[in-house]
């Protein structure tokens, strides 16, 4: 995670402009919790706890750090939230979410959206802060387990009415889906010749399930990527690892026309009936989407993008 950390805020940054990418039916999402447009003012900044993180020497200094870090936000403003300048606000939060111990991630994401909860407007600001860092599809801190504790903190408020529940019960319920440790949802998947097989079917120690649509330049790239992959490429040769590639929509001519294109050792198969979108069984509101799976169809990696990420927790198993 902290090796994305230069290239983090800029992309969270972009994010203002509105490049969008919820797959929310409208009716779900609630109008008074998030908006496709964030505002940016330019008024009220906020000091952080320590100026440069690279000064710590002790974890003495860093848990300090991690402590105080919101000491200079005011949570009692109420509607003057409105003053503080929305671009450094997120990216306090990246960075937050960048230094926050994952142990710790949990308890500490829990009070800060307690804390937040003083008011409806400070709520909604945090609200639209955390979504924007830790759920828009083109953030690279997507991380739905730290994204679960702000939500579950969020339904819990008060201050939301039942309407104002909608949109986080919807992204909570995806969220709880193939959560690392857990066995993966199963699915069925046919074949260009009309074939059909189960994830759960596929008997390799490691199983690499991405979802792609033909056209897609970042899908393109990932696919290079892993087939220029000597580790994986290796483990494929011996039969330890298996790929399979699902297209996840209904164009069925543009997938077949695309087929090749995509390499001829992976299984590319298509989700007939688009049963996966249809029970929510995948977070599909960002394609491409990597996952690993172990022999068991336990979730190792979760909803990434990073071919790199990939081999090395393969390479750590291996090390094991």
């Amino acid at each position: 995670m902290k090796r994305a950390y230069m290239t983090a805020i800029a992309a969270i940054a972009s994010l203002l402009v509105g490049c969008g990418g919820s797959t929310k039916p409208q009716s779900e999402v609630s109008s008074n919790t998030q908006s496709d447009t964030v505002c940016i003012t330019t008024t009220r900044t906020m000091k952080r706890s320590v100026e440069d993180v690279r000064t710590l020497r002790t974890r003495e200094e860093y848990e300090a750090m991690i402590a105080h870090y919101w000491d200079d936000f005011d949570f009692e403003c109420g509607a003057e939230v409105a003053q503080y300048d929305t671009v450094d606000m997120l990216q306090a939060m990246s960075d937050y979410v960048l230094f926050i111990p994952h142990q710790s991630a949990d308890s500490l994401l829990r009070s800060l959206m307690v804390r937040a909860s003083q008011s409806r407007e400070v709520l909604n600001f945090f609200t639209m802060l955390t979504e924007e860092v830790l759920h828009n599809p083109n953030s690279p801190l997507r991380n739905d387990e730290y994204y679960i504790p702000v939500l579950e903190t969020i339904l819990a408020s008060p201050l939301l009415d039942e309407y104002d529940r909608i949109a986080p019960a919807y992204d909570l319920e995806i969220a709880y889906q193939n959560r690392i440790g857990c066995v993966a949802n199963d699915f069925v998947y046919t074949l260009a010749n009309g074939r059909t097989g189960r994830l759960h079917g596929i008997g390799a120690e490691y199983t690499i399930l991405m979802f792609s649509n033909p056209g897609c330049p970042m899908c393109a790239e990932i696919i290079d990527e892993i087939c220029a992959s000597p580790l994986i490429n290796e483990l494929c040769e011996m039969g330890r690892v298996e790929i399979l590639n699902i297209y996840p929509d209904a164009d069925l001519e543009a997938w077949r026309n695309y087929l090749v294109n995509l390499p001829t050792g992976w299984i590319n198969g298509y989700d007939n009936g688009m049963v996966i979108t249809e029970k929510r069984l995948y977070n599909l509101s960002a394609i491409p989407s990597l996952y690993l799976l172990d022999s068991q169809k336990r979730v190792l990696i979760k909803d990434c993008v990073s071919v790199a990420h990939i081999e090395d927790v393969i390479a750590l198993m291996e090390a094991q």
